[in-house]
């Protein structure tokens, strides 16, 4: 496989498709990965499943913030901000942009729910979203005013442990708060709903839970787009966890489909949670290593080049054992995937993308700036694969993501054209000196 490295060759302005789930800190406020947000320029940080288990009873979720749902909505002394504040300041100070689920976490106790249940006053509850966004937005109750752009609505409405309702009762819910949050703050882009994502719709899986995926899915946006119930949406996030990039490329072209099918063109396509997930794996130790870390980038690289508007890997709280490969959970050190997303980041700062190829089960994202040019390339592949590289300049530098070093130099080639050779499961990156 060749790559042709060339100036001329534009490629489609990057995307913030880097971005994580809540960090920088724990709920303790002891650790602190401020750092690495800072060096891989992290865009967003979705807030949803803050600091769970044992901080979610004081961020982020509406009755944290609103811990009296008899209380009144509009008296600043209802809410207690506090932990969610500090939180918020900590992503923000980290360089990073909060993306605020307006919900609650995940409940995975079979025996009873306690705040997953439709709320027993729609409008009310939407008052009370209204009155967090003025608070971050507007300064009310001693607020800020941080220009906060995303609010989503809710999260996986269609998966038992997160909604125990029906799914008209969260489309009227989703209405009511939508139509007040838009009418309030024009400026701001409100959507949802944290979709379980279409594996049946692009993967041929015929169990009836996973179908029923796609049937809310199409309902809620037939429902939204009707005179009568109609309802703003300015992005439609979805979820997946898979082995495979192709199954989040399916999954990205299905749901770009499905928006514009039911004439949302404009809005965008948000996939705010995705991680490595292999069958019959537990533990998330998988997710540390180094073939997860080739998952990671080629899935980066490949959503720059989907009909995807941004997109969070899931998840980067140190604390979250399972589902954060990116640190370690005792000392909170970058894992092999961290250094797969710092990677991409180089390559996107390096300058402005141009076109490259992709074969041989390879994916690769090239920029090009007038120091020369940044190339990273992705093997998530059980075998070596060679690639050929073609350009302009006279030097490149070698940064290898591998088993035995973290993006850490391991050579340079000399001349125009040269052969690089990757080992199965392995990412390079490669900067050139003009």
């Amino acid at each position: 496989m060749d790559i042709i490295l060339e100036r001329k060759n534009k490629a489609p302005a990057f995307k913030p498709v880097n971005g994580v789930q809540n960090g920088p800190v724990t709920y303790d406020f002891l650790i602190d990965t401020s750092e690495h947000f800072r060096a891989a320029h992290f865009p967003f940080s979705r807030l949803h499943d803050t600091e769970m288990l044992y901080g979610a009873g004081d961020f982020v979720n509406i009755h944290c913030v609103f811990p009296d749902f008899d209380a009144d909505p509009d008296d600043p002394k209802s809410y207690n901000f506090r932990c969610t504040d500090e939180y918020i300041k900590c992503i923000i100070e980290a360089g990073t942009e909060p993306f605020y689920r307006l919900g609650e976490s995940i409940e995975n106790n079979p025996r009873f729910k306690r705040y997953v249940d439709p709320p027993k006053d729609p409008e009310k509850w939407a008052r009370i979203c209204e009155h967090i966004v003025a608070h971050y937005n507007e300064g009310w109750a001693d607020g800020y005013r941080y220009g906060l752009r995303y609010f989503e609505i809710w999260n996986e409405p269609e998966n038992p442990p997160m909604w125990t309702g029906t799914k008209e009762q969260f489309f009227e819910l989703y209405r009511v708060t939508a139509n007040r949050l838009k009418r309030r703050f024009p400026d701001i882009k409100v959507g949802g709903y944290g979709s379980c994502g279409f594996y049946a719709a692009v993967a041929g899986v015929e169990d009836p839970f996973y179908k029923s995926f796609v049937t809310y899915a199409r309902d809620f946006l037939s429902y939204i787009s009707a005179e009568e119930t109609r309802a703003p949406l300015d992005f439609f996030s979805w979820h997946i966890y898979t082995a495979d990039p192709d199954d989040v490329a399916a999954c990205a072209v299905y749901c770009r489909g499905m928006l514009d099918s039911h004439g949302f063109t404009s809005a965008e396509s948000i996939l705010d949670e995705w991680n490595y997930n292999v069958p019959d794996e537990t533990g998330g130790k998988f997710r540390k290593s180094m073939k997860a870390a080739a998952f990671v980038a080629e899935t980066l690289i490949r959503l720059q080049k989907l009909p995807v508007d941004a997109a969070m890997y899931y998840d980067a709280q140190v604390k979250l054992i399972s589902y954060c490969g990116l640190f370690n959970e005792y000392t909170a050190k970058p894992e092999k995937p961290f250094y797969a997303m710092l990677a991409f980041d180089r390559v996107k700062q390096f300058g402005e993308p141009i076109v490259t190829e992709d074969g041989d089960g390879l994916f690769t994202l090239a920029s090009a700036s007038d120091n020369g040019y940044a190339l990273a390339v992705s093997n998530f592949n059980d075998s070596e694969r060679t690639v050929t590289v073609r350009s302009d300049a006279a030097k490149f530098r070698v940064f290898s993501l591998d088993g035995e070093h973290d993006l850490e130099e391991t050579g340079s080639y000399k001349g125009d054209v040269f052969t690089l050779t990757l080992k199965e499961n392995t990412v390079v990156y490669l900067e050139s000196e003009n």
